[in-house]
């Protein structure tokens, strides 16, 4: 059964349906948390999808609003919500409110990021070598996001907006210097109309440890428990590898990340629970 996609969202309220139907149905509703045009979506659908399969479980789920990933959290602590999925990466805080399924998504590719620049300063980050050299320049990053704490914890400069959709513009004109994006995000960004002009840096690869997780509401434990054994049922089996390199491997192999400079950080947010030993689960260049 394909995943069912049904807009929810009517006056900016979102409809509340029971989380399983009388014919066995698990039903969830899950934040567009970066948009329409989210290039984690079709992924993410897929590994919804592909858990369900593996847990044996009939789903149906629903996109909810357009909403930022702290707004999704906030939803989620509401138990009449109507929200009970988002995804993104994790940190301790995101932990407490909501329940991790402990299975990185992309395989610790969230935290290989490349930046954008201007097509004008191509050349910006040529001479980086090091995380002091990096530091003579400024990152933007959307206020709510971990990637923002990592970074400034290591000493990087970084302007920040409340709203993903201003980063590029931002950048365009000046405002910063580069914008540090995920292997899997980049290659879509840069070419969206909004972009023009932008170009992605071959220079440098920043590097941290960070888990991009299924996140659940605590007043949907059964639906944290299904996903948790489908997606563990698949990487067993290597299905899930499978999907990973089906959706990611052509962005792996053109961004070549072995022959750029990696700057390595450290994630202070990064929960003792993540499943760093389990080398399954964590994708090396």
């Amino acid at each position: 059964m394909r995943v069912v996609c049904l807009i929810l969202a009517v006056s900016g309220l979102l409809f509340v349906l029971p989380a399983t139907r009388a014919d066995g149905v698990m039903n969830f509703t899950y934040a567009q948390v970066s948009g329409v045009d989210d290039p984690h979506l079709p992924y993410m659908q897929a590994l919804l999808q592909l858990a369900c399969d593996k847990a044996k479980t009939r789903c149906a789920s629903r996109p909810a609003l357009d909403m930022n990933q702290s707004r999704a959290l906030t939803q989620m602590q509401k138990k009449d919500s109507g929200l009970d999925l988002f995804w993104g990466m994790t940190s301790r805080r995101r932990e407490e409110l909501a329940l991790p399924v402990r299975v990185p998504l992309y395989k610790g590719l969230i935290g290989w990021r490349v930046a954008l620049v201007t097509d004008a300063h191509s050349q910006l980050l040529a001479k980086v070598k090091t995380r002091t050299d990096l530091a003579a320049f400024h990152a933007g990053q959307a206020e709510d996001w971990p990637d923002t704490g990592i970074l400034r914890n290591a000493g990087l400069p970084v302007l920040t907006t409340n709203d993903y959709g201003n980063l590029i513009p931002m950048l365009r004109h000046g405002r910063y210097d580069y914008f540090p994006r995920s292997v899997i995000e980049v290659r879509q960004e840069v070419r969206s109309a909004a972009a023009k002009g932008l170009i992605i840096d071959d220079h440098i690869a920043i590097h941290y440890p960070a888990a991009f997780y299924f996140f659940v509401s605590r007043h949907r434990p059964e639906l944290a428990s299904m996903l948790d054994s489908g997606l563990k049922a698949a990487v067993a089996d290597g299905s899930f590898n499978q999907l990973f390199m089906r959706f990611n491997g052509e962005a792996i192999r053109e961004l070549k990340l072995a022959k750029r400079v990696v700057i390595e950080l450290d994630d202070p947010l990064l929960p003792e629970a993540t499943p760093l030993e389990d080398k399954r689960l964590w994708f090396q260049p």
